[in-house]
C-alpha cells in the first residue's frame, strides 16, 4: 500500500510492507509495534484538543515522545524510496514539517504494516 502526500510542497511517497517493523528496529534499536502504540495518545490529545478548542497545555506536549512519529514517517518513507538519506537529513530538507497534519495520512499504511492477511 502507498500514498503520496505532499510536505511542504514536495511530493513525499510513503509505502507499508512487511519489512518495515524490521527496518525500524534496524534503523532506530527500538520495536515498531511498542512505538506505534504511542501512537494512541496523541490521537487522544488531538480528539481533546479538537473537542476543546484549544492549544496543548506544556504537561501534554512534554508528555509526548514526537521523535517515534518523526521515525515512523521516515520508515515508511525510506520504505517507498530507498534513496531517502537518514532521518535527521531528510526532516532538514524540508522547511516544515506538520506532524498533526501527516499522522493522520499516515494511519492506513501504518495499520497495514501491522495487519495480517489471515482471513476469519
Amino acid at each position: 500500500m502507498e500514498k503520496i502526500i505532499e510536505i511542504d510542497g514536495k511530493k513525499v511517497k510513503f509505502k507499508a510492507a512487511g519489512g518495515n517493523a524490521l527496518r525500524y528496529k534496524m534503523q532506530f534499536g527500538r520495536d515498531f509495534m511498542v512505538d506505534i502504540a504511542k501512537m494512541d495518545d496523541l490521537t487522544k490529545l488531538k480528539v481533546n484538543i479538537q473537542k476543546d478548542n484549544r492549544q496543548p497545555s506544556y504537561e501534554e506536549i512534554k508528555s509526548l515522545d514526537t521523535e517515534v512519529f518523526y521515525n515512523i514517517a521516515w520508515v515508511l518513507a525510506k520504505t517507498a524510496d530507498g534513496n531517502i538519506p537518514e532521518p535527521l537529513t531528510w526532516l532538514d530538507s524540508f522547511e516544515t514539517f506538520p506532524l498533526m497534519e501527516i499522522l493522520p495520512e499516515l494511519g492506513p499504511l501504518i495499520a497495514a504494516s501491522m495487519g495480517t492477511s489471515k482471513k476469519k
